[in-house]
């Protein structure tokens, strides 16, 4: 079969010829049609992420048809032929709290869906909710998980309130949005992009601002009645104490990411005082992932796709994720 193969740091994806996978016991061969890019695959052929074990076929999220069953695949797995998206995970383990420490993300050094096929254990495979392509699901799993649990497992956003989504644009971040809006809450943005606030408010957020201009965060509050209730942030850095600010009282901070490196100075009284909960997330757990499926089916979500390549020009689907124009998930169109 063909993989979108990396084979040492700081070099160019490639695609070639790689065999394709036997199912064992309770495992499924999936045909795979889409897959979308993540940060984490470009992290990789940096050399920026940890343990990276190469050579191995990138990609974490999926989405396609079931080929084949291995032996002793449980009766209620989806049937030969069922559409099907993949949990972009392995072993996450028995606390729904936290991880277990032998888990890890698919696409390295397990490898991903940068490929025709692939073959996992039958647990970790759904159907693909049916108003769905294959590649607005693949656009879903990694993105949809991280985005719900940051959102309702961690910060508990409820109907009616005031959430701040930072950085709008990337796939986390936009389905946080989307889930946050489709929940009853009022989601507003920021962004360095006025398109992108724009974007997002055609997709239920009620407003946003630019987080360059002087004094931003006093001035959202003023645009939106108040502080926020929950925040939810992928960048932390010196950009993190701003949050601080824009918090209510007794308001959450979840985040997600740390794109901007570490928080410099931060002001315990800010936290204390205003009784902030500040909370990290990443990715979740099986359980996360189905109530995720659930709300997406309910409300007819649709994830946003920025653009699709086909697997040939994965390399040029990474460097276009590198450079962070996108609004939305990119997807590598798989035929």
């Amino acid at each position: 079969m063909r993989a979108l193969q990396l084979d040492a740091i700081h070099q160019p994806a490639t695609v070639c010829d790689v065999p394709t996978p036997t199912p064992g016991p309770g495992e499924i061969l999936v045909r795979l049609h889409a897959a979308a890019l993540n940060h984490r695959d470009v992290w990789i052929q940096k050399g920026q992420y940890a343990g990276i074990k190469l050579p191995c076929t990138l990609g974490a999220d999926g989405a396609g048809e079931v080929a084949a069953h291995g032996p002793n695949v449980p009766a209620d797995a989806p049937a030969v032929g069922a559409r099907v998206l993949l949990y972009p995970g392995l072993r996450w383990g028995s606390n729904p709290k936290v991880q277990a420490k032998d888990f890890v993300v698919r696409g390295m050094p397990d490898p991903g869906t940068f490929a025709e096929y692939t073959s996992l254990p039958a647990e970790y495979v759904r159907p693909l909710p049916a108003h769905l392509s294959f590649e607005q699901g693949a656009a879903l799993p990694l993105g949809g998980l991280t985005a719900y649990r940051a959102s309702f497992t961690r910060a508990q956003v409820q109907p009616g309130e005031r959430v701040l989504v930072t950085g709008i644009g990337g796939g986390v971040a936009l389905l946080a949005a989307q889930f946050c809006a489709a929940r009853g809450a009022e989601v507003w943005v920021t962004s360095s992009s006025e398109e992108k606030i724009a974007r997002a408010q055609q997709l239920g957020a009620k407003g946003g601002i630019n987080y360059k201009v002087d004094n931003w965060v006093k001035t959202l509050i003023q645009q939106a009645g108040g502080p926020f209730d929950v925040i939810i942030d992928s960048a932390a850095g010196p950009a993190f104490n701003a949050l601080l600010d824009a918090a209510a009282p007794g308001g959450r901070i979840v985040f997600y990411g740390g794109t901007l490196g570490n928080i410099p100075d931060l002001p315990p009284a800010k936290v204390f005082w205003k009784q902030l909960s500040v909370l990290g997330s990443t990715m979740g757990s099986l359980q996360d992932f189905d109530n995720m499926l659930a709300l997406v089916t309910e409300k007819n979500i649709v994830p946003v796709v920025d653009q699709v390549f086909p697997l040939a020009e994965g390399e040029a689907a990474l460097r276009r994720m590198e450079a962070g124009a996108q609004f939305g998930k990119i997807v590598l169109k798989i035929e």
